[in-house]
Order: C-alpha cells, then structure tokens, then sequence
C-alpha cells in the first residue's frame, strides 16, 4: 500500500510540474481556433458569392435560349403562313446593334417579332443585344445573343457572353 501512495504522491507532484509548465497554453489554442474558424468563414463568403455569381450566369443563359427558341417559333408559325416562304426568311436578318426604344411596328409581321424580341432580350438581360442570320438557300437560320456578366478576372474580352442557336426551318 506504501508503493501505490508514493507513485500517487509523485504523479502529483508530476501534475502540479506540468500545470505550471502550460499556462497561457489555453490562450494560444483559442485564438489558433478563432484563426481556423474566421478563415474558414471567410472562405465559405467566398465560395457563397462564387455561386450567386454562377447561379446569376446560368439564369442569363437559361433567358438567351428561351429568347432563341421564341424567335425560332415565331419564324416557322409566320412562314408557315405565307405562300412565299422561301422569300421572306431573309427579311428576319438583323445585325447585333442595341435595342432602341421607339413605336412598335404595325407591319409586316416579321418587323413586330424582331421589334419585341429585342425589346424582351434588352429588358431581361444586362446589355442584351440579338443578331439573327437566316439563309433562303439553306433555310437555315443562327440566332446569336450576347450579354454582359461580371467575371472575377479584369480582362473585359471575358465578360461578354454569347449564345448562338442554329436551326433549319
């Protein structure tokens, strides 16, 4: 019995040693862990703006091909409907200029598609223009749309963003 008191004895004067030896140590583990924590917070801010940023980018895409499927469909229901069809695709070839605000066309029905189309594609997304190049020959017509978007980098070549569609009628 007077080992095993003398091996407590000893391992408490073991534990008073190692408890003089370690003060401040709780100061240092705290703010170590307030470090990890706050860049962990930080860089969970971060990766929260990454996918606002690309949620933002996949809704402006999701808008430019709706656009270019209406577009699409107004073209085929309007040449369905003429007897000259081949002849009047060409009249849906616009350039990519920037949507003016005027009064709506009344006539001939391909000037009030284009007119709206780009009205929508100007109100929906930041910068938006639209070109459309149809071929009579081919019956083949590509839509193109164009965007802004802000990108991380500051190169401004990136942050413009296309869609093209091509479609034969």
């Amino acid at each position: 019995m007077s080992s095993y008191l003398s091996k407590v004895e000893s391992g408490m004067d073991m534990n008073k040693a190692s408890s003089r030896s370690q003060r401040g140590v709780g100061l240092i583990e705290v703010l170590v862990t307030l470090l990890i924590l706050s860049t962990s917070l930080i860089a969970l801010s971060a990766l929260q703006t990454k996918s606002l940023q690309f949620n933002q980018g996949a809704y402006f895409r999701s808008q430019a091909n709706i656009y270019a499927y209406d577009i699409l469909e107004r073209i085929r229901i309007n040449n369905s409907r003429l007897s000259s069809a081949r002849e009047d695709l060409s009249k849906y070839t616009i350039e990519k200029t920037a949507f003016e605000k005027s009064a709506a066309p009344t006539e001939p029905m391909s000037a009030i598609d284009l007119y709206y189309w780009r009205k929508n594609i100007a109100s929906s997304l930041p910068n938006g223009t639209g070109a459309i190049e149809c071929d009579d020959g081919t019956r083949i017509c590509e839509i193109t749309i164009e965007w802004d978007e802000i990108n991380s980098s500051d190169e401004e070549s990136e942050n413009k963003t296309t869609f093209s569609y091509k479609a034969r009628l």
